[in-house]
């Protein structure tokens, strides 16, 4: 068994005819550079690329293959240079109904093990959406239709960022996800939490006890890459192997998530529009405590403080949640700096994982290495974000 380090949640921000494909991802960010700065800088050992139902990503792809450098594995994912392995996968926003009969919006992680599967995908999810060629347009379908669809193509689909406020499940269209999925409930084996959420915030609802857990980075940039990311315990780094550690099947696992701590995502704490405020005690009605504002964007605790139906419970297979800060979030810890370390160490995740505090003073010096070594046990100070400013962390 190997330990790898993967991230199931980078978007293509451009295509390499340059066509748009997630409107707010960097130009950048397109199918071969995501593989080039796993291998190169990041260490990731699998990465999931979830715009791969795209029309412009699968010609990418085509010629991608075509390179010499990557191929199709038998029990699915592309294998980059014999290191990297990419899942493809898509990321669909469904049309859902919340306990009020009000239309709301949740995004769906569906992953693929071959092209052949996400191109058959692609085409009939053409006939749900407008454009298929950008990135997470609104369907006219709801999950509990899109998993059928997913598993027609061998896929699997996961819930995205399930807490956060516009576009996700609990966020903002149901209180309980068995009441979406019905007798499908099942087939959901995991979620995905999503930068302002945690083990720890996910587990006040019991519905999700026998639910695994990932945690992804949702980058819309290169260096976004791997500030969230999962350590599992695979046979080898393919698409079969990947589900069946986040099942947590036959011996593979999820041995540890690694995250920021909620506070540092955009949508911790609820957020007034009317004076650009986060609401840190919101009272029961949800008015601004400070200019009693009515116009508000709840935020992942809040919300939680209203669906939760017990105290934080973790079962005992569920893998411990590892707060870390990544890299590019470190105050001091500039481009250079980095660079130095990626010289010195290869990759962002032997800086972050392998690297001893000797190691890293040697490089940088011993406040910095300090410093580097609190980030990433997460025992930096923070303060919380909202309303779509992530939070900061404090020196």
């Amino acid at each position: 068994m190997n330990e790898i380090y993967a991230d199931l949640h980078v978007h293509i921000g451009r295509a390499e005819n340059g066509k748009p494909v997630k409107i707010t991802g960097a130009r950048s960010l397109n199918f071969s550079n995501i593989a080039k700065e796993c291998f190169e800088r990041k260490g990731i050992d699998v990465v999931g690329i979830i715009d791969c139902a795209s029309p412009y990503v699968i010609e990418d792809i085509e010629n991608f293959l075509k390179t010499g450098d990557a191929y199709e594995l038998e029990k699915g994912g592309i294998i980059y240079k014999d290191k990297v392995c990419i899942i493809l996968g898509s990321e669909v926003e469904t049309s859902e109904k919340n306990e009020d009969g009000k239309t709301g919006s949740a995004h769906n992680l569906c992953y693929f093990p071959h092209l052949s599967d996400i191109k058959a995908f692609s085409n009939e999810m053409s006939h749900h959406i407008h454009n298929i060629t950008l990135s997470t347009q609104r369907s006219d379908i709801s999950g509990y239709q899109l998993i059928d669809i997913a598993e027609k193509y061998n896929g699997v689909l996961i819930p995205a960022h399930a807490f956060t406020p516009f576009k996700s499940y609990y966020g903002n269209c149901t209180k309980r996800l068995a009441r979406i999925f019905k007798e499908k409930y099942d087939k959901i084996f995991a979620i995905e939490l999503g930068l302002s959420a945690d083990t720890y915030i996910a587990d006040e609802i019991s519905e999700l006890q026998n639910k695994h857990f990932i945690t992804n980075s949702d980058a819309h940039s290169l260096p976004r890459i791997a500030r969230e990311y999962n350590k599992m315990l695979v046979e080898d780094i393919n698409f079969e192997e990947v589900i069946k550690a986040i099942k947590m099947e036959d011996g593979r696992t999820i041995l540890a998530n690694y995250g920021l701590d909620p506070k540092l995502g955009k949508y911790n704490r609820s957020f007034c529009e009317d004076c650009n405020k986060s609401i840190e005690t919101p009272p029961p009605a949800l008015k601004c405590d400070k200019c009693n504002g009515i116009h508000i964007t709840m935020g992942v605790y809040d919300r939680i403080e209203i669906i939760r139906d017990q105290e934080s419970k973790s079962p005992k297979d569920r893998p411990k949640y590892i707060y870390q800060i990544p890299l590019q979030f470190i105050p001091g810890v500039g481009q250079k700096m980095i660079d130095k370390l990626l010289n010195n160490f290869g990759t962002e995740m032997n800086v972050l994982n392998r690297a001893t505090v000797d190691d890293i003073e040697a490089v940088v010096g011993e406040k910095e290495a300090k410093i580097i070594d609190e980030a990433r046990k997460g025992k930096l100070q923070i303060r919380a974000g909202g309303g779509g400013v992530y939070g900061k962390v404090l020196t």
